[in-house]
């Protein structure tokens, strides 16, 4: 295999917590008047961290509420993190087939809440480093989380990867010059995806995927 690091995002690649999110964010918005989101409007609308989502909806037409919003929603999914979560199908053999190749994520979601999930899904083993939204001075789509982990793990550009379900994992690997793959299965619909190297059904399609290409 020609890829010494892969890097997975984690919400809507590793794993579906879109009910977790939605249900906290609603506890979080409840008391402030906003309409209560649905599954399907979460997954729209996620992807840059829970700050600026709070920011979405609210139209940051107040930052000591939308401070206020955060704060309650991190308490509430702090506390319940994969009620409703799961790993998708494939994940585990995936990461399995992949097991001679270091292996990263790198998550617009807070360090201490991607790793909890990571380790109450057992998934925290198969990684070598864990990246959140708080780890490095930026988050996707900027490339300097992407640049963190390639500096940790001394890693080269050209022989690293990242897989992930949104353009802002795609953005981020390109400004970072490494490839990139989307999967299709997550939270956003395929159409938005077409500017990734690669783009993939089913996690377990990335191995025979990656193996073919001329690094």
């Amino acid at each position: 295999m020609s890829f010494e690091l892969i890097i997975f995002d984690l919400d809507g690649t590793l794993v579906d917590t879109s009910r977790d999110i939605t249900n906290a964010l609603n506890f979080a918005l409840k008391d402030y008047g906003y309409e209560e989101l649905t599954v399907e409007k979460t997954k729209k609308i996620v992807g840059e961290g829970i700050t600026r989502l709070i920011e979405k909806i609210t139209s940051k037409n107040n930052p000591a509420m939308v401070n206020q919003i955060v704060e309650r929603f991190v308490q509430y999914y702090s506390e319940h993190p994969v009620d409703y979560s799961y790993v998708y199908p494939g994940v585990k053999e995936a990461l399995n087939m992949l097991e001679n190749c270091k292996k990263a994520v790198v998550s617009n979601k807070r360090e201490s809440l991607s790793i909890k999930i990571l380790e109450l899904l057992d998934l925290y083993r198969y990684f070598d480093v864990i990246i959140g939204s708080d780890t490095a001075p930026e988050r996707k789509p900027s490339p300097v989380p992407i640049f963190y982990v390639l500096d940790k793990m001394k890693i080269k550009p050209e022989q690293a990867i990242i897989v992930g379900d949104s353009i802002f994992d795609i953005e981020a690997g390109k400004k970072a010059g490494i490839k990139t793959v989307a999967v299709t299965y997550g939270f956003r619909e395929k159409h938005e995806l077409l500017s990734a190297d690669f783009i993939i059904d089913d996690l377990r399609q990335l191995h025979p995927v990656i193996t073919k290409i001329d690094v």
